[in-house]
């Protein structure tokens, strides 16, 4: 597989995490933790001020999160360090997942849990009856163990069979069976929520959420105590619940009952890349490739996802996810690595006669106007080409291309295809140095890139209507 150079840099910037994560400390028990110093910290509280400490440092309290700069991270800055719960709403394919799991990096790295413990409790403040009863027995040899902050960012799905046992807990029949009695708490087999008890628990979709089950999450928000078939255990929960949903307006699946609406302290919306730039930038991250895309044809395609978003044909409330022109982008590779395999090209690079390959496999992903039924294959090839001309012209402007439709207007041909080698697209122009201009501009190199640009100024110069293209029934494209 081609690796790109930015998969490079995130390998890189993968394993300079690993490498930076420090061992845990090796303190065994409470005594040695009071000795220490340690000083005990709530959640909101720790990650109000670790991420007072990036932003003083100039760190990226959030890397990986493009666009959102001067938008969406300063609101979401400003929630955090009020301590509130919050609720990310956007459209899909806006990040809102991958910002959520980038929170846990405000934590510590390692914090002490009592060793044994379900809960994860902090050696000075136990709150489960089992672990209250050891810490008496053996006070400062209670025996401590270290969670490190991954394992203290938990997430679910919000699915419309998820229970309130998943969430809040349940009596466990063996714990009732082997003797304790129902009212006992230690019955009680605990869920998610507690489990995040001192760390974040992100809720994914939340207005998939049963609305009865929704109401089981407000004690746990606002008094922090659970109540499971019929009796209450008051836990002081120490979490930090954040969650994700589409704007109310946009789904059918369900809401936010008003109750838990007002109990999330902030309320952030997200968006779509901005700018161009943004857009191109989300693909270079997220885009596993298989073969070498070149700059303009990734350009083509966040054009082209911003397009859609702007087109009246397409259902703007489901929205037109990044995750499109990401799946788009690796299309393009894949039908450039199938070429390679069947003409035996020594390196697969991607042409613009690959992006037609984007229409058919991506059609699914987006949503259409009811109206258009029938026409959304036509209106994907139109806004395809919109994005190709909009390209070849920010790329090629300036450029005398005269010379490259005089030598066709003479009877030159060029002949492309999606299994066409691109030594065979060099081959048969019909005058090498009426594109020397464009390879340069474009700084194409290998014959690949050399292919790909010729490919995008005769796309570019057919769509303008200076020289005329046909596709014959052998899946190749000529123009001429």
């Amino acid at each position: 597989m081609i690796v790109t150079p930015q998969h490079q840099n995130a390998q890189h910037q993968n394993a300079q995490h690993q490498n930076a994560q420090h061992q845990a400390p090796q303190r065994t028990t409470v005594g040695e933790l009071r000795k220490s110093g340690h000083v005990e910290r709530p959640v909101k509280q720790e990650i109000r001020e670790n991420l007072l400490d990036k932003l003083r440092a100039g760190a990226d309290p959030t890397p990986g999160i493009l666009g959102f700069e001067d938008t969406v991270l300063p609101q979401l800055e400003r929630a955090l360090i009020a301590g509130h719960d919050v609720v990310l709403l956007g459209e899909r394919g806006q990040g809102k997942t991958r910002l959520l799991r980038t929170l846990p990096l405000l934590l510590d790295e390692w914090t002490p849990v009592i060793e044994g413990s379900e809960l994860g409790e902090h050696p000075y403040s136990p709150i489960t009856p089992e672990s209250m009863r050891r810490a008496k027995e053996l006070g400062d040899e209670l025996p401590v163990a270290w969670r490190h902050r991954s394992e203290r960012y938990l997430e679910k799905l919000a699915t419309p069979d998820t229970s309130v046992g998943d969430l809040v807990g349940d009596v466990d029949p063996i714990k009732v069976a082997e003797g304790r009695s129902l009212g006992d708490p230690e019955t009680i087999h605990f869920g998610l929520i507690p489990r995040a008890h001192r760390g974040i628990l992100a809720i994914n979709e939340l207005p998939d959420l049963a609305e009865r089950i929704q109401v089981a999450l407000l004690n746990v928000m606002e008094e922090r105590d659970i109540q499971i078939r019929g009796y209450t255990l008051r836990l002081p929960l120490d979490v930090l619940l954040v969650a994700s949903a589409n704007p109310e307006d946009y789904t059918n699946r369900g809401r936010i009952i008003t109750p838990l609406k007002d109990r999330f302290g902030a309320e952030v919306r997200t968006h779509y890349p901005m700018d161009l730039a943004d857009e191109i930038a989300v693909i270079d991250q997220e885009a596993v490739l298989t073969a070498q895309v070149p700059a303009p044809l990734i350009e083509i395609l966040a054009r082209f996802t911003r397009l859609l978003r702007e087109s009246n044909a397409v259902d703007q409330g489901s929205g037109v996810s990044a995750r499109f022109a990401v799946a788009g982008a690796e299309t393009v590779a894949a039908a450039a690595t199938r070429r390679a395999a069947i003409l035996g090209e020594e390196h697969a690079v991607a042409r613009p006669i690959d992006l037609d390959t984007v229409l058919s496999v991506l059609r699914g992903k987006v949503e259409f106007e009811p109206g258009e039924e029938g026409r959304e294959f036509a209106v994907l090839e139109h806004l395809l080409r919109r994005a190709t001309a909009e390209t070849a012209r920010a790329r090629l402007s300036g450029l005398d291309l005269g010379p490259l439709v005089s030598a066709l207007d003479l009877g030159g041909q060029v002949v492309t295809g999606e299994e066409v080698a691109a030594a065979d697209v060099l081959e048969s122009l019909p005058d090498a140095e009426s594109v020397a201009a464009v390879i340069e501009r474009l700084g194409a190199r290998t014959e690949g890139e050399r292919a790909a640009a010729v490919e995008l100024a005769l796309e570019g110069l057919f769509l303008a209507r200076r020289i005329a293209k046909e596709a014959g029934d052998d899946g190749q494209t000529v123009y001429g």
